[in-house]
């Protein structure tokens, strides 16, 4: 019996922010995937991990994940890196939130930026109000200096919402972020896009979504 669905949100109700990186990287001769790949070392402890938690502000995140991108092979300014993660709303999967919402408990839990980063699209920009306001909870790294894939994390979220992770359907484009979910007992749902992520949505739900 399904309680509650908890999303993430960029690259999942929004485009993903990869493809912005691969267009960014072709365009300039950049090695494929270097900014995945910087992002991805040291996951917990690099200069993105610090920075979605507000440990350190624009100009040190800017110099650490220039150093960290060099040393897998091509210097990437981490100010460069901001604009391209603003993705565009998928209304698929709004659309999917809002019929989700008539019949279970919401929650959204964000890996996001302190929203004066400079240059930035994340933050509170990115969250469109209509979209945010179908969630009963959010949850913000930067607000709480926690980030996934930390299970901390995930137990606030049930907790707020007061339901059973067993019967907590889970969304994610990170396999990262869905591994701590489904150890607490959710169904995970990797979104790759739109119509697989919702074809998934409707089988754990037993709802129409589209």
């Amino acid at each position: 019996m399904i309680e509650a669905v908890i999303w993430d949100f960029g690259g999942v109700l929004t485009t993903s922010p990869f493809e912005a990186f691969a267009r960014y990287e072709t365009e300039r001769g950049l090695p494929i995937d270097i900014i995945r790949r910087t992002n991805a070392a040291n996951h917990l402890e690099n200069a993105w991990a610090k920075f979605e938690r507000a440990e350190i502000d624009v100009e040190t995140f800017d110099k650490l994940f220039a150093v960290e991108s060099k040393a897998l092979g091509a210097e990437v300014r981490g100010r460069d890196v901001l604009p391209l993660l603003s993705g565009d709303l998928r209304p698929e999967m709004v659309e999917a939130l809002k019929r989700i919402k008539a019949k279970f408990k919401t929650g959204c839990i964000t890996n996001n930026l302190p929203s004066n980063a400079i240059g930035s699209h994340s933050g509170r920009t990115l969250y469109v109000a209509e979209v945010m306001a179908l969630f009963d909870h959010v949850i913000e790294s930067a607000k709480i200096g926690l980030r996934k894939p930390d299970p901390r994390i995930y137990r606030m979220m049930v907790e707020t919402l007061q339901v059973n992770p067993k019967n907590c359907v889970y969304l994610d484009d990170l396999g990262v972020n869905l591994k701590p979910a489904r150890e607490m007992g959710m169904t995970t749902i990797k979104v790759v896009n739109a119509p697989q992520a919702i074809g998934e949505l409707e089988a754990a739900t037993g709802l129409t979504l589209r």
